[in-house]
């Protein structure tokens, strides 16, 4: 229930709330410079400080005597300065003080002989915090924290360490924070309502955030692994505000009046396609379908792993769409991946009687036919890019619309389509399978099916990974599955050649393969070339006149070859691990046993071995979605940070995903009671929602 980001001017009217928004140069001992180094780091209120969490504790709850200190233990011990002493390095001075108790001994020493340590003499007391080690001779520290006089706030309890900002101590830190603890929680009305904190066993807020910098009643091993109840309130504050928004979002979707689609003849259209759909198509064909019955608009995410038979499934709803009068946009994120969706399925948009075009930036003086066709009700299915949200595209009656791979468009672009028409029925879907934790965090206003089998036949894909120094082993391999009558992609990341990356380039790697491989037909295709001229390749490849494609990601998505057996994948290293999935998806697709290669290069980030790791030993796509979701994050993982995904500053998805189920539960029971938080007890959380929401207004006006 974080306040940070709103401002003076909102409408959130608890004095207490609007105190803690002062400017972070009101706090004691914040100067101009630290006010600077704060700012730098994004802490430009009170609030945001508060909110800057320690990343560990430090326990001075006790001293320890000399003689119990082991190696390596970090600790607080007392004693009196036995002797000063500089001692000369082969690089630089050295200080160091020999410090005693009735116990001991110990050396401290401090690499320059900081000028400040001269003030010490022997036989003054000291206080010293740091890390020991165990030597030969008497157990040593080095460049430990001294605590003086008037720094009895630093010893004592549990200490928080935080995150490094600019220049400023750890000292400092802690003296700003607790300075804007005791002036600015005390008070502090509490907009989480009292029966969920209750439930729930959470601290008030004001409290929570006492208690998380400076600890009292928090037990080490809970803050270590963060489930102290307040730390648990605030991760639990951060999703439960997001969880809110979607919950009311969703509840104010369902009272809009929708299209009740006619859903007769949907089961005797099964019986026209070429193939024969799996059970989990037909689970997922009637979600969509019932929802598409109902008299509100739907708003679902489709969801399956590479080749599991989501574009199907969506046409199936475009039929039913078109069926009943109405017209289908379907968008994908890019020119290419429009173009194969719109070549991929003109075979089956025929044999269902749908009249589907194509619009994308390069069609040129095309493009003003395909617009007319659309406006006049003629094209019952335009499939295309961004170009579909232009002003120039005007449908006769928009009933359906469906978004591949949604997370890569902004909420102001699926915004405008939607609006195209009036409240039409709306199915997003994407081929990256979602963790449930992020699922419920990016589309938990959505209804969500999953698609979660393959189509029959299908054979595991063995995956392998190679070096350079084994490139002939690659060839080997390829040549043996050629032999066999099978086909083989080669894929790369570059079309051309790099002078600033050693990658291997699809024009060069073309050229070498056909040396290399002299009696196999190689040929090329990248994103560059004309559409009829990457339309005409592909046809021969799907002939079988062509043993190796060689290529970019182009091939990512919608190309479905039964007899492409095998892939290699060149610097491997360098492609994420859905994208790698996505790709390895390509093969596998027929009744042949498929095998994809992997030849990275040996310098490695220890990242990227790791990934290589996951995907040689899974298929599966969400066991991989949950390793490159903890790798790379929420916004990497995404691709793009454009989605409008939420970045939490306090929750973590992968560790904290107990809690966002229980933020969520008591998010959508508050939306079912109470839709317009009317009630009173609700007053501050409803500022605060009410306030949010004008923010994202805002940034939907400005994107």
């Amino acid at each position: 229930m974080k306040p940070c980001g709103h401002s003076e001017t909102d409408s959130v009217k608890d004095s207490a709330y609007r105190r803690i928004l002062s400017p972070v140069g009101s706090l004691q001992g914040v100067g101009k410079v630290t006010a600077r180094e704060l700012q730098n780091r994004g802490v430009q209120t009170v609030c945001d400080l508060l909110y800057v969490l320690p990343r560990s504790y430090q326990d001075r709850t006790k001293f320890v005597p000399i003689h119990e200190l082991s190696s390596g233990q970090t600790a607080l011990i007392k004693g009196t300065i036995l002797k000063l002493r500089r001692v000369r390095s082969r690089y630089r001075e050295i200080l160091e003080m020999l410090i005693g108790d009735e116990y001991g001994i110990i050396s401290a020493r401090w690499m320059g002989a900081p000028r400040y340590l001269f003030r010490f003499t022997k036989g003054k007391k000291i206080i010293l915090f740091g890390r020991f080690r165990i030597s030969v001779k008497i157990p040593e520290t080095y460049h430990p924290e001294i605590i003086e006089d008037g720094d009895e706030h630093e010893i004592g309890g549990l200490m928080p360490v935080y995150p490094e900002i600019g220049g400023i101590s750890q000292r400092r830190i802690r003296r700003i924070v607790m300075d804007a603890v005791k002036r600015f929680t005390q008070g502090l009305q509490d907009p989480l309502p009292a029966r969920i904190r209750q439930t729930r066993q959470l601290p008030e807020l004001g409290k929570a955030i006492g208690e998380v910098h400076f600890p009292v009643e928090s037990r080490p091993e809970d803050l270590r692994i963060r489930r102290a109840p307040a730390q648990r309130r605030l991760i639990f504050d951060e999703f439960f505000m997001l969880q809110l928004t979607l919950a009311l979002k969703r509840t104010k979707a369902s009272r809009e009046k929708g299209i009740a689609f006619g859903i007769q003849g949907v089961e005797e259209l099964y019986r026209c396609l070429p193939f024969q759909l799996t059970v989990s198509q037909t689970r997922v064909i009637h979600e969509i379908t019932s929802d598409m019955n109902r008299p509100f608009p739907m708003n679902r995410l489709l969801q399956g792993d590479v080749g599991s038979g989501k574009t199907v499934v969506a046409l199936i709803a475009a039929w039913v769409a078109v069926r009943n009068g109405y017209q289908v946009a379907f968008m994908a994120p890019t020119q290419l991946l429009a173009e194969q969706h719109y070549l991929s399925t003109l075979e089956l948009t025929r044999k269902m009687n749908l009249k589907a075009a194509l619009l994308t930036s390069g069609l040129g003086t095309h493009a003003d036919d395909v617009r007319d066709g659309v406006r006049q009700g003629d094209i019952d299915m335009l499939i295309g890019t961004h170009a579909l949200i232009q002003e120039s595209v005007t449908f006769h009656g928009l009933g359906l619309v469906i978004i591949d791979e949604q997370h890569r468009f902004g909420v102001v672009q699926r915004a405008i389509l939607r609006h195209k028409g009036i409240s039409p029925d709306v199915l997003s879907m994407t081929a990256t399978p979602i963790p449930r934790s992020l699922g419920l965090t990016l589309y938990g206003d959505l209804d969500i099916s999953v698609i979660d089998e393959l189509p029959p036949g299908r054979k595991p894909i063995q995956t392998r990974l190679f070096h350079e120094r084994d490139r002939d082993k690659v060839y080997a391999v390829l040549r043996e599955e050629i032999k066999k009558g099978r086909q083989a992609y080669m894929v790369y990341p570059l079309i051309e050649e790099s002078e600033k990356m050693e990658l291997k380039d699809a024009t060069q790697m073309a050229e070498e393969l056909r040396a290399v491989l002299p009696d196999l037909h190689i040929a090329l295709i990248h994103g560059r070339m004309p559409l009829d001229q990457r339309e005409g390749i592909m046809e021969a490849f799907k002939a079988g006149h062509i043993d190796i494609l060689v290529s970019t990601t182009v091939i990512e998505v919608g190309i479905d070859i039964p007899n492409a057996t095998i892939m290699v994948i060149e610097n491997a290293e360098r492609f994420g691990l859905s994208q790698i999935h996505q790709l390895r998806g390509r093969i596998g697709r027929g009744i042949y046993p498929s095998k994809c290669l992997l030849l990275a290069s040996y310098r490695k980030t220890t990242e990227a071995s790791r990934r290589l790791r996951v995907i040689e030993k899974t298929t599966d796509g969400f066991k991989i979605a949950e390793q490159d979701l903890a790798i790379r994050g929420p916004g990497e993982f995404l691709g793009l940070r454009q989605s409008g995904f939420h970045q939490f500053r306090v929750a973590n998805l992968m560790s904290d995903a107990e809690i966002l189920s229980e933020a969520r539960e008591e998010a959508f029971r508050l939306a079912e009671r109470d839709p317009e938080l009317a009630h009173r007890t609700y007053s501050l959380l409803r500022q605060i929602y009410r306030s949010s929401q004008r923010e994202a207004d805002q940034l939907v006006d400005t994107a």
